[in-house]
């Protein structure tokens, strides 16, 4: 536990933390990977490059120092990186290097205001933080590793097939290399992908989701082809491009708390934008299999016909289902966006809702569930990339 000295001297740095929380973290992750390049093999380089990982670790260096008396509070967002952490293979010697850097960080930009006394405080705060995520990310790993058909860390898998659900989503079905079968998951569970892409000097990670209910032989991932000069379209083209039928690869075992509670029989919605159909795919098949009689909404925005994944695949289920409706709206039509008044058309605010697409649209979609009377607690979504703050 933390003294009380230690808890005020953490809450006094709370206005510094607010304006130079960015500041710090950009220095900590160019210091870092200077000095221990082999880090670079488990970062997402592309979000380093748009400033997305330093911006979500400075929420959540601000978030602890806002919450240093009550750190139960920040559980929720331990548990949802930790998930992100165990499909990166993060591992507990991990964590004193990112201490070291951290509070040389703020030391290096904070100058003489970085008394003795506050990088002191911050060392025994960031000493507990590190000892939550080590023993929540334990948990997991143990988890994982023991359930049937499991294992930690990474795992070769062959691609079996490889098919196009549009324009520019490509489905990649994935089987263990030796033979045997995956993990039960929960739908809307993510995996991560670690490749060797020639002619780059470190691993490449993404994360994607499980894109259909799950299988005992396989995994599905459908991914969305980037442009070829976006930071985060290296590992989609080189996926689309280069990665082939019978191709082997690294797969982490599945993770993510964005999932669907497939025992309960209430009214569900599913509201998704572009690719983030991908994780309602699984929920809504599981829903369209398990409980078909359940009422069922599926609401899907996105540009235009062509680039529209799953739709064959979407009608197919409904038509099989007692309660189910489904709609599609397209952006490059007239009225071709997701209202006010099409949610109240075909969402039930009696029951659930999940969202997930760019955080623009998620925005938009949970205020407006909102508007309509929708508690957080009916409201979940994911968003793709660090784990940063919905405003």
């Amino acid at each position: 536990m933390l003294s009380t000295e230690t808890k005020a001297i953490i809450k006094s740095t709370v206005p510094v933390l607010e304006e130079h929380g960015t500041a710090i973290t950009t220095v900590f992750y160019k210091n870092m990977f200077e000095a221990h390049p082999e880090l670079l093999n488990i970062f997402n380089h592309a979000n380093q490059k748009q400033g997305r990982q330093q911006a979500a670790l400075a929420n959540t260096v601000y978030a602890a120092a806002v919450h240093i008396d009550n750190l139960e509070a920040i559980l929720p967002a331990v548990v949802q990186i930790a998930h992100k952490h165990v499909s990166l293979g993060i591992k507990p010697e991990h964590y004193p290097i990112v201490g070291e850097y951290l509070l040389k960080a703020i030391k290096e930009v904070l100058g003489d205001a970085a008394t003795d006394e506050i990088i002191n405080a911050w060392a025994e705060a960031y000493g507990v933080i590190a000892d939550a995520f080590i023993g929540v990310e334990q948990g997991m790993y143990e988890k994982m590793e023991s359930q049937e058909n499991g294992w930690k860390f990474f795992k070769n898998f062959t691609v079996a097939r490889k098919e196009k659900e549009s324009d520019n989503i490509t489905s990649f079905y994935l089987k263990p290399a030796d033979g045997s079968n995956v993990p039960a998951y929960e739908p809307g569970q993510y995996i991560s992908v670690r490749l060797t892409i020639p002619g780059e000097q470190h691993l490449f990670n993404r994360q994607y989701s499980l894109s259909q209910a799950a299988k005992s032989d396989e995994f599905r991932i459908s991914v969305k082809r980037e442009s070829d000069n976006d930071p985060n379209g290296r590992v989609s083209v080189y996926l689309h491009d280069e990665v082939n039928v019978g191709d082997v690869i690294e797969v982490s075992a599945p993770a993510g708390e964005f999932v669907l509670d497939a025992a309960k029989k209430s009214p569900v919605a599913f509201v998704s934008g572009g690719v983030g159909i991908t994780p309602m795919m699984s929920m809504f098949e599981t829903v369209a299999t398990v409980t078909p009689d359940r009422p069922t909404a599926f609401l899907h925005a996105a540009r235009n016909e062509s680039f529209h994944a799953f739709d064959k695949d979407i009608q197919k289920y409904v038509d099989t289902m007692d309660n189910a409706k489904y709609k599609t709206l397209y952006s490059d039509q007239p009225q071709g966006f997701i209202t006010r008044e099409v949610l109240e058309e075909m969402v039930d605010v009696t029951g659930e809702v999940y969202v997930c697409g760019p955080v623009p649209f998620m925005e938009s979609m949970i205020n407006e569930l909102r508007s309509l009377g929708m508690t957080d607690e009916q409201i979940h979504f994911e968003f793709f990339g660090p784990a940063v703050a919905l405003q």
